[in-house]
């Protein structure tokens, strides 16, 4: 895995891991420097190496990872995403890709199947010619312990004042500016963005020019996601560009109530009204208006919320999808 510092996809690679090793999966990681990552590999009892995964230019990495095979001799070389996939090299071992947004294939050209982790981004694939055969339709799951709510008065926020989370990258795909604009027109409502990302200043520079810097607070990225979820009324995902939405997934595991902007993986989540509401992308207005829907209906948050606890119950534990991948691995090493 040759992903970020921090990341959606990276926190789940450390969640997937140990959870296979627990129903006896034997595995060896190959990853970037991540004190956090060795850690948990370590407790995990997996064995890991540290690789570049550089430029055009690294020449290591690629003949380590094949000593690490050959030596190691896996039946499933499993590549998490593009940037892995470069590196991997061809064997006795299957090659597998896994794609948590729409890549260009030409990086998973090595690769025998490609897993996806939601279903539009199988039929994504599937478009660009890629036998169905090898295609593979693997969900994220998400940790469901209980959080413990933060003290709203370490970040200024009453604790009587309605309470919006948002969760991710500080990135213009994000739409955290549509989330500040909607902030306008919801008074005394707080906001609690977790996350870094480059549009951090930019973002700061709005809430102060729309004049709610007081009620918005950039808490940095957090290791801590289910004690914030556990703090907020309402967990709203604004999104232009989502493949996915784990963070629905991670409200829904906590019965917290969500809003969303109706990018591709919340829209194919959320069925409007039933589990969570749905607003047109980019729409301040009517993602204002959903969220105000919500935090004055307490029958409609407890409705929803129930329903996606439901949702998550039924397809996205940690038990239901390291099944899914034992199973996977059954299939394709027949």
């Amino acid at each position: 895995m040759a992903g970020a510092r921090v990341g959606g996809a990276e926190e789940f690679f450390s969640r997937l891991l140990p959870a296979l090793a627990q129903t006896g999966i034997g595995q060896a990681a190959a990853i970037r420097t991540n004190s956090k990552r060795e850690k948990t590999l370590k407790d995990a009892g997996i064995p890991f190496e540290i690789y570049r995964f550089g430029s055009i230019f690294d020449w290591t990495t690629g003949r380590r990872l094949q000593r690490q095979a050959t030596e190691y001799a896996p039946d499933v070389i499993f590549a998490w995403m593009s940037r892995a996939a470069k590196f991997c090299t061809p064997g006795k071992h299957l090659i597998v890709g896994r794609l948590g947004g729409y890549y260009d294939l030409k990086y998973y050209h090595k690769c025998d199947h490609l897993v996806a982790n939601t279903k539009h981004i199988c039929q994504y694939i599937a478009g660009l010619g890629w036998p169905e055969s090898q295609i593979h339709y693997l969900p994220n799951f998400v940790d469901d312990t209980p959080g413990e709510a933060v003290d709203r008065s370490i970040m200024n926020t009453p604790n009587d004042a309605p309470l919006l989370l948002a969760l991710g990258r500080l990135h213009s795909n994000k739409a955290f500016d549509v989330l500040l604009e909607a902030l306008v027109s919801l008074p005394r409502t707080y906001l609690w963005i977790a996350g870094e990302g480059p549009e951090q200043t930019s973002l700061k520079n709005l809430a102060k020019q729309l004049g709610i810097s007081d009620r918005v607070k950039f808490l940095g990225w957090r290791s801590d996601t289910n004690n914030l979820i556990a703090s907020c009324d309402l967990l709203v995902c604004s999104s232009r560009v989502e493949p996915l939405g784990n963070v629905v997934l991670e409200a829904w595991a906590q019965k917290k109530p969500v809003v969303a902007a109706e990018a591709t993986g919340p829209k194919a989540l959320i069925k409007t009204g039933f589990n969570g509401l749905l607003t047109p992308l980019n729409d301040a207005s009517a993602l204002s208006s959903a969220i105000q829907s919500v935090l004055s209906s307490g029958d409609l948050a407890t409705a929803i919320a129930e329903q996606g606890f439901q949702a998550y119950e039924k397809n996205f534990t940690e038990a239901r999808v390291t099944s899914l991948y034992r199973n996977f691995f059954k299939v394709v090493t027949r």
